[in-house]
């Protein structure tokens, strides 16, 4: 069974004013997983995230990494900070240097990292962002979908166990949205933990792993995404059910063997395909 990297235990935080951004919240994020994070706007999301690496404090209960209770002396955020890395919705809040080089480049060295090794994890971090060539471009002059890219590789260069992305897709265009989406999956299959903040539905069904739902700061569902976005209280909540779903359901009222093999379809290529399989079976009768 996947252990957990990270567990909320009865969390509650509330902003002046009495605004309650989350009550007694309790959810955990597994090792190795993709999970997806939804919710409505004012549901919690954003104040969640900002507790996983210690941008806030909770005000009652407890949050663990790797089983241990997180602490907040300057220390024990430092080393937290390394192991969960944030990624910002608009990436002109997290870029502040000159050019991508200096930007990478400024945690490792807040680290006190040798220059070599700092050099050599920069590098990679160009590599994996497919940003390589360009570490000397002038960030003002970059493009969103790089601007982005070079978000996460600075993170990246700090070499986190947990990848923290709040609306990574957001503003993207569906060529910068392909490839930003294959650049997670291989950092998904190097082992690292992904969580991200989505209002599409779709796309949580078909990229995650695990799906937590948020519903007035409290814990709607909580399960893997092909069973929890199924559920007729979160379609309540969210306001629509997966498109995929909806048509594969409607598909298999007219005899099409769309759930062949106990399988169900989580995106449109998964769909095609089964139809497709299902045409040819039928041309070859």
């Amino acid at each position: 069974m996947t252990s957990a990297v990270i567990e909320l235990q009865g969390i509650s935080f509330s902003y002046p004013g009495a605004i309650k951004a989350l009550d007694r919240f309790s959810a955990s994020f597994l090792r190795g997983r993709r999970t997806a994070v939804l919710g409505r706007n004012g549901s919690g999301k954003t104040t969640l995230f900002s507790l996983l690496n210690g941008l806030q404090h909770p005000q009652s209960g407890q949050i663990l990494f790797d089983g241990r209770r997180i602490a907040y002396d300057r220390q024990s955020l430092l080393n937290l900070r390394q192991e969960v890395g944030m990624v910002f919705q608009d990436p002109d809040s997290q870029l502040f240097s000159a050019c991508i080089y200096e930007d990478i480049s400024f945690g490792p060295m807040n680290l006190g990292l040798p220059e070599k090794e700092v050099r050599i994890r920069v590098e990679h971090a160009l590599a994996q962002m497919k940003l390589a060539g360009l570490e000397n471009r002038p960030t003002h002059s970059l493009s969103f979908g790089q601007k982005k890219r070079a978000c996460i590789a600075g993170v990246l260069a700090m070499q986190p166990k947990v990848l923290v992305l709040d609306e990574p897709f957001a503003g993207l265009d569906p060529v910068m949205a392909a490839e930003f989406s294959a650049i997670l999956d291989e950092l998904h299959r190097s082992g690292t933990t992904l969580i991200i903040a989505t209002h599409d539905l779709d796309l949580a069904y078909s990229w995650a792993d695990e799906v937590i739902v948020l519903k007035e700061g409290t814990l709607l569902a909580e399960g893997t995404a092909g069973e929890t976005l199924m559920r007729a209280d979160v379609h309540a909540e969210l306001g629509a059910s997966p498109v995929v779903a909806e048509i594969a359901a409607a598909i298999a009222l007219t005899g099409v063997e769309v759930y062949a093999n106990g399988y169900l379809p989580r995106s449109k290529d998964d769909l095609v395909k089964i139809i497709t399989a299902n045409i040819n079976k039928e041309n070859v009768r």
